[in-house]
């Protein structure tokens, strides 16, 4: 999708029309930027309540925003009359620990056991930085969101378990407190940052080469900042191997109806 085409997508009805025309299949960072974006993980309703578990345990990199009923692709707390199987830029098919697919429709493979967990995502509190004047370097750039596996360990729950995963913003020092300050009045889109500077403390060797996402330079006058990431449930699934699993695709978001001010606490 062109970026003047992207201009033109104001609400979250009009990001998840073009996710289910097939017009918007990239990042949706940026896009709609009032309402919550979510994270998507979907699961046979036997891994659930482990899922659940795991969230619960790991509330920082992930906040649930709605639970689905098995079967039901419908998120009628967050998005009355949206689709789950349709209403995402791409998503990753997952069997047994191993990425198969990355579709951009999910309806060939929704099964009626399946259960969808939406988690609040950070982009969520980028428009609040925004509004602050401090810049978010990756949308300015055009680019995704830099994340990086750490060697912080998640809270186990049955068979999920992995690291930690984090976004990263490079901001100036005088923005930094601020962007504290902000982000941390929104627990339920991964709240405050977790980890200031140093990048190696947390185990990521090269700031320049992220696991997921694009990287973004990083000037003599900045220092990188990260935030607790939705992309951590993927890793969990990627270390406990589960027979099937859906997820978004990194920065490819489900736009909610939910608007960011109403999370502001």
């Amino acid at each position: 999708m062109t970026s003047a085409a992207r201009d033109h997508l104001h609400s979250a009805s009009d990001v998840r029309a073009a996710c289910r025309a097939g017009r918007l299949t990239e990042q949706t960072s940026g896009l709609a930027g009032q309402f919550a974006q979510a994270n998507l993980v979907v699961l046979p309703q036997s891994d659930a309540f482990d899922f659940l578990l795991f969230c619960k345990r790991n509330p920082k990199p992930c906040p649930v925003l709605e639970v689905t009923e098995p079967g039901n692709p419908m998120p009628i707390r967050t998005a009355p009359g949206a689709d789950i199987r349709t209403d995402l830029p791409r998503y990753r098919v997952w069997r047994e620990g191993q990425l198969v697919d990355e579709p951009t429709d999910i309806t060939n493979y929704w099964r009626d056991d399946l259960v969808s967990f939406l988690i609040g995502c950070s982009f969520s509190f980028e428009a609040g930085l925004i509004a602050a004047g401090i810049p978010v370097k990756h949308i300015e750039l055009g680019r995704n969101v830099p994340m990086y596996r750490t060697n912080v360990p998640c809270e186990s729950a049955g068979k999920f378990h992995g690291p930690l995963v984090v976004s990263m913003r490079p901001l100036k020092p005088a923005d930094i407190i601020r962007a504290v300050q902000i982000t941390s009045q929104f627990p339920d889109v991964h709240g405050a940052p977790v980890h200031l500077g140093f990048p190696e403390q947390i185990g990521i060797a090269d700031i320049n080469c992220p696991d997921f996402g694009n990287a973004v330079p990083i000037e003599p006058d900045e220092l990188p900042v990260f935030w607790a990431c939705g992309v951590t449930p993927q890793a969990a699934v990627m270390a406990a191997k589960p027979e099937f699993v859906i997820t978004h695709s990194p920065g490819c978001m489900f736009v909610t109806d939910i608007e960011n001010e109403s999370l502001r606490r």
